[in-house]
């Protein structure tokens, strides 16, 4: 394995992206690499703001909401992701840019076009990982899980429509993971992608 690598770990909410990634660091780290995990949106300024709208359920207009998800994102590269890929760290981030093309896609912002200027201005992942799950699923995943809801992207509405477009997506460093079942079945399949690819 080279190193130096950026993993994005996306999918609908409750597929299951954030346990994975935590097994994923710890087998890649009994492998002797260096291991930086991290998400969107972030802890800057901007990531905070977005997560208080998600939680307040008070929408922004889907211009603004994308400029703020594009502004946390630039910070995020600078600060960890760069850096991380220059110390020959694999970064593995829950959310990147296939989140944004899903989700402000799905407030009716041109998916196609998000996804082509995210991959002119951002680091290209190495791979993403998408987790698929029926929404309905991942839905009651997200209602037994406990913590603070985001009631502005947890809902049935949005959810359907992102999944929908992270099943249209088509690039070279995508690989679809299966997210039903238990847990140890779908770090499985993820490990056999990952050795696969990379």
């Amino acid at each position: 394995m080279k190193a130096g690598k950026l993993i994005a770990f996306e999918g609908v909410d409750g597929s299951g992206k954030s346990t994975q990634i935590k097994r994923l660091a710890v087998a890649l780290q009994a492998r002797g690499c260096r291991v930086e995990t991290t998400f969107e949106p972030t802890d800057g300024e901007t990531g905070k703001r977005i997560r208080s709208m998600a939680r307040s359920g008070k929408l922004l207009d889907p211009e603004t909401e994308l400029a703020w998800f594009l502004t946390d994102r630039r910070e995020h590269v600078e600060h960890v992701i760069e850096p991380g890929l220059a110390a020959g760290s694999w970064v593995l981030t829950d959310r990147y840019t296939l989140s944004s093309v899903a989700y402000q896609g799905a407030r009716g912002l041109s998916a196609e076009e998000i996804l082509q200027k995210s991959e002119v201005e951002f680091p290209l992942p190495d791979l993403a990982l998408i987790f698929e799950i029926d929404v309905e699923v991942g839905m009651r995943r997200i209602g037994t899980r406990g913590g603070v809801s985001e009631p502005a992207f947890e809902n049935p509405e949005v959810q359907q429509a992102a999944a929908a477009i992270f099943a249209s997506l088509d690039r070279d460093y995508i690989e679809r993971i299966d997210a039903g079942g238990e847990p140890d079945d779908v770090y499985r399949r993820m490990m056999e992608v990952i050795d696969r690819r990379l």
